[in-house]
Order: structure tokens, then sequence, then C-alpha cells
């Protein structure tokens, strides 16, 4: 039941993202760019985005056990450090060039629109990329530990 549920909020999201059309890269690079033309249906998308889940966390912290699953998992990271925000600053970089983030690109992918397909293949080998560079790091590390 619980992917059944995963399934059909997958596709309720990426509907959500064909109808308000941010899955079509210029509509977002128009919000992010403040030149003429600037256009501001992230900011209503986001902030609809924001009130839904604001209400939908409030009902669930109602509810005694979810609906789908055995445990409730919210997010408990609260720690914003040198990873979160470098990580944080180049997902902006990127989405501002591409103007693609996961996502929508998924949704564009569904499409064969050319552009998300090189999106998630740039997006997946710069993943590779960092996953090798993490576990060097942390490989140095546990080294220098000892």
């Amino acid at each position: 039941m619980s992917v059944m549920a995963a399934l059909l909020a997958g596709v309720t999201f990426g509907a959500g993202l064909v109808i308000s059309g941010m899955t079509e890269p210029g509509n977002v690079i128009r919000f992010l760019n403040l030149a003429p033309g600037w256009s501001p249906a992230l900011m209503f998308v986001m902030s609809s985005a924001l009130v839904t889940t604001a209400v939908g966390y409030r009902l669930a912290g109602k509810r005694l056990q979810p609906m789908f699953d055995e445990v409730c998992h919210a997010p408990t990271g609260a720690v914003v450090d040198q990873r979160l925000t470098y990580g944080s600053i180049l997902f902006g970089i990127g989405w501002g060039i591409a103007g693609f983030c996961p996502g929508p690109a998924i949704v564009g992918a569904f499409a064969l629109d050319e552009r998300a397909l090189v999106f998630i293949a740039a997006y997946l080998a710069g993943t590779a990329v960092f996953e090798l560079w993490d576990r060097q790091l942390k490989a140095r590390a546990a080294i220098a530990d000892g």
C-alpha cells in the first residue's frame, strides 16, 4: 500500500509541475533572472507548496500513526554545515543555469525532452563524482584518525 501511495504522490507532484509550467526551464529562468520579462510564476508555485506542506504536516501531526507506514519519517536534520551550504550553492547555480531541478527533469525525461535527459545525465555524473570524492575524504579522515 505504501508503494501505491508513493506512486500516487509522485504522479500528483508531476502533474502539478506540468500544470504550473515548472517543467519548462524557461519559466524557472525567467523567475531567477530579474531582467525585463521577469515572471513571478515560480514564486506562486513555491508559495502554494509551502502552504500545502504546512497544512499537511499539521494534519499528519494529529494522527497517531501514518496512513501508509508504521512510523512517521519526519525530517530530523537541523545542522547547517559546510556540506549543506556548499551543496545548496551548487544546487542553486545548476538550477539557474539549466532551469531544471531533479523533479521537473524526471517529468521532462518521461516526455522525452532532450534538455531534461541531458540534465539527468549531468546530474547522475555529478552525483557519482561527489560520491567518489566523499569516499576519498572519509578514507583519508579514517587513516588520519588511525
